[in-house]
């Protein structure tokens, strides 16, 4: 018997050995290729959850993303819902839960619009054809109509007048454009004279879509404008309770962007037009709206807009439906709040913040009160949290360095959760990839820095690995236990570097003041911050060899690795993607410009000290080490020509260093073939010196 059962673990052994021999290293196909899954939407009963599924390809015609859904007890593989090309954004259900609305480019539309499909079966069914289309759909509470917004012509009454619009800018001999204020530009695209309206359809009426905003004062103001994002502008909004009205977001500053902070108001208008009436005043800033689900409060983020770089996002709460004065819910957290939800009995608020580079679930009182950590998760970073009105059902996205993310229900009571999708789980199986290591030290300023090391595959403690430090962008961002496409930590590791990845002073996940400190302080210290992490790293793990190592980052990782080439020769190379070389043409060429100089104390004319002693470009005569230059041509946020004076100035000190222009990408690399080149390039450039 004991022979056998000896027999019987050497056999096991050799599974174990085979399966283990079975991983492969990462490749560029493994990171661009994983499934995207999207953000969950359970049913108001809680059985379904909706969400999201993109299949990338790098023939981007051959990409695909599409509708699935799943049982929220798991007793069920989740099942697609839709099968086109162009995908879906957007989900809502109706309180019955058997249908849902969501915005959608499909056959014959001109522009994306809003398409309600009956989950148990059928078709989708178009219920909006504005020729300026349709998004952000959002159900009235009697389920007889839908709210949704639309970017329309200042002044057009009604879809007529905006296709008239369109034609007579169309048919113009001419090409121009024309501005008298800022913004001009945003991300990667020119604005227009087109603003963001909110709109309301009857479902299952001949009625056309009545623009609640079209003629208000509001409209009318200069500044007016919802929230600029990378692809749409938005007013955020919700039915209130009874259906009669509606809680948007929207500023009336915009023009005032170039001098002065931007405020958006809560604002309330009725379901069948009228002014709209601001609920909010003062220098705040107030996003994400929603009630709780015993309709007796509202709720919305809120941020200080002040002479401060950085702050947390708190959680606000107003009586309804008489609000009057805020009540701050989160006052005792230290960290921001992200994505938010109520419990069906009203009395509870859970919410998702960042925390040393995980995003970790907390709750709070409604009313307010202590915050404590729901779930204290050992790694990763959870997502997308969505609780229905009416079911005691927990879902969100969850995900962490060597588990790309997937749909989950969270147990409370448990503390922990469970998938509801695996789209991902089999091939994160197969890559050779060991989870994220975390480790503090003390800066000489006495501050505690956190940071984490990816280990390449195949890793021997015995071995020596040169150091790769990777930068993050932001600055207001941190370095999280999570799955990227760009600059994927265990891909940049798999021809056998370690990898650093360090939360300097500025970064987000730390509190409040630890994000503030890096006003007037743009560069050097968080540079500082990241030689010692390396330092300590080269110290605390011998299994790196300190006489190789490289840096490179990203947007502000960028500025930081173009800040290296300024202040130390201690990289044998540096590579920089979107980074500035120069603070004073970057402030006037970015697409967003006065909170740069709220960072750097002031405009650059004024003399300050920031412009002249941390501006890399003005230690040219100090560049010595070889350097990666990339940049995208329609990037507007940090613009090309920061990185052609950065070419120049290394040509002119006759520096190794090499240039690639992204033809048709913005301030990240999205296509697949792109990534697949930008990735070879980084290796060849590291592999060269290291």
């Amino acid at each position: 018997m004991r022979m056998f059962r000896s027999l019987i673990l050497a056999a096991a052994a050799v599974v174990c050995s085979h399966a283990a021999q079975a991983k492969a290293p990462i490749t560029h196909a493994d990171v661009f290729l994983m499934k995207q899954v999207g953000a969950p939407a359970p049913s108001p009963d809680g059985k379904w959850v909706v969400f999201s599924v993109n299949e990338p390809a790098y023939d981007e015609t051959k990409q695909s993303s599409d509708l699935w859904i799943v049982p929220s007890d798991g007793s069920a593989k989740p099942r697609r819902l839709t099968f086109t090309k162009g995908g879906e954004s957007g989900v809502a259900w109706n309180p019955d839960s058997r249908r849902i609305a969501f915005s959608a480019r499909r056959e014959g539309d001109e522009a994306p619009q809003i398409y309600v499909l009956d989950v148990t079966g059928g078709e989708a069914v178009r219920a909006t054809s504005l020729s300026t289309g349709a998004s952000s759909a959002r159900w009235r509470p009697d389920v007889k109509a839908i709210a949704f917004v639309s970017m329309v012509y200042p002044g057009a009454a009604d879809d007529a007048a905006n296709q008239k619009a369109a034609a007579e800018r169309k048919a113009r001999k001419y090409h121009v454009r024309a501005f008298d204020s800022f913004p001009i530009r945003y991300w990667d695209h020119w604005l227009d004279e087109r603003q963001v309206h909110l709109f309301v359809q009857e479902i299952g009426e001949a009625t056309t879509a009545r623009d609640l905003l079209a003629g208000t004062q509001l409209a009318r103001a200069p500044g007016f404008g919802g929230a600029l994002g990378p692809t749409t502008e938005e007013l955020q909004h919700v039915w209130a309770p009874d259906g009669q009205s509606l809680v948007f977001v929207a500023t009336t500053e915009r023009n005032t962007a170039a001098y002065a902070n931007v405020t958006r108001r809560l604002y309330q208008v009725p379901a069948g037009g009228g002014e709209p009436k601001a609920l909010t005043s003062g220098k705040f800033s107030y996003a994400k709206p929603a009630f709780r689900p015993d309709g007796t409060a509202l709720y919305a983020l809120f941020e200080p807009e002040d002479d401060k770089v950085y702050h947390l996002s708190r959680l606000a709460m107003f009586a309804w439906p008489s609000p009057a004065e805020r009540t701050v819910v989160t006052l005792s957290s230290g960290r921001s709040v992200g994505s938010y939800a109520f419990s069906p009995d009203s009395r509870s608020i859970y919410f998702l913040a960042e925390d040393a580079g995980l995003e970790k679930l907390f709750s709070v009182p409604a009313a307010g009160g202590d915050t404590r950590e729901a779930i204290p998760p050992e790694s990763g970073c959870y997502t997308n949290l969505a609780i229905p009105d009416h079911a005691a059902v927990v879902t969100a996205n969850w995900e962490n360095a060597v588990n790309p993310g997937e749909v989950v229900r969270i147990d409370l009571a448990a503390g922990r959760h469970t998938r509801l999708s695996d789209f991902n789980v089999g091939h994160a199986a197969a890559i050779d990839w060991q989870p994220l290591e975390h480790f503090w030290y003390t800066a000489k300023s006495g501050k505690r820095i956190h940071s984490m090391i990816a280990r390449p595959p195949a890793f021997d403690a015995s071995k020596k690995y040169p150091l790769l430090v990777l930068l993050h962008g932001g600055a207001a961002n941190m370095w999280r236990d999570q799955f990227f496409t760009r600059w994927n930590y265990h891909l940049l590791a798999a021809p056998g570097y370690v990898v650093l990845l360090t939360n300097y002073t500025g970064s987000t996940g730390f509190g409040e003041k630890f994000g503030q400190e890096i006003q007037f302080d743009p560069l050097k210290t968080p540079g500082e911050e990241i030689n010692g992490a390396a330092d300590e790293a080269i110290r605390r793990f011998p299994f790196i060899d300190g006489s190789r190592q490289a840096a490179a980052g990203a947007s502000y990782g960028g500025h930081l690795a173009n800040w290296m080439q300024a202040s130390t020769t201690r990289y044998k190379c540096l590579i920089s993607h979107a980074g500035l070389i120069n603070l004073e043409s970057q402030w006037g060429t970015s697409d967003t410009i006065y909170h740069r100089e709220v960072n750097n104390g002031g405009p650059f004319w004024e003399g300050g000290k920031v412009w002249q002693e941390q501006n890399p470009i003005r230690f040219a005569k100090n560049f010595r080490t070889p350097i990666l230059l990339s940049v995208g041509e329609h990037d507007f946020r940090v613009p090309m020509n920061q990185t052609l004076e950065n070419w120049s100035v290394l040509q002119r000190m006759r520096i190794p260093s090499k240039l690639i222009v992204w033809e048709d990408e913005n301030h990240w690399i999205s296509k697949g073939e792109d990534s697949r080149f930008f990735y070879r390039e980084v290796m060849a450039w590291l592999a060269k010196y290291l």
